[in-house]
């Protein structure tokens, strides 16, 4: 969630249409192709330089099968394969002052689960 608080909104939102489209196995070139956009245009949405249209969203949605609302799904971006190795290595790099505090909300976010 810190990830989210930090990150430019343009620069979330191509991370996501980027990481949807890996999954579901096009290229650029292939998706722009379906879309009917330059793929100059879907690099530029996918680095963060600008937005898409709500209509490009809209034909994206359908040639990927996903809801418009998964775009902004953020959860997922950014996150490592090696997430166990990530969050040690952060933690450790902490002063223990900046430990402690991430101890609190840890406990405070998860105490209940």
């Amino acid at each position: 969630m810190c990830i989210v608080m930090f990150m430019d909104n343009k620069k979330l939102l191509g991370k996501r249409i980027k990481e949807l489209r890996k999954n579901k196995g096009y290229t650029q070139e292939q998706l722009s192709e379906l879309v009917g956009i330059e793929t100059s245009s879907l690099s530029g949405i996918e680095s963060g330089r600008f937005f898409p249209s709500l209509h490009v969203l809209d034909k994206m949605s359908k040639v990927l099968h996903i809801q418009l609302a998964d775009f902004f799904n953020f959860f997922t971006v950014d996150i490592p394969e090696n997430v166990d190795e990530e969050i040690s290595t952060i933690i450790a790099s902490q002063d223990e002052n900046n430990k402690k505090i991430i101890y609190k909300l840890l406990k405070a976010g998860f105490s209940k689960l």
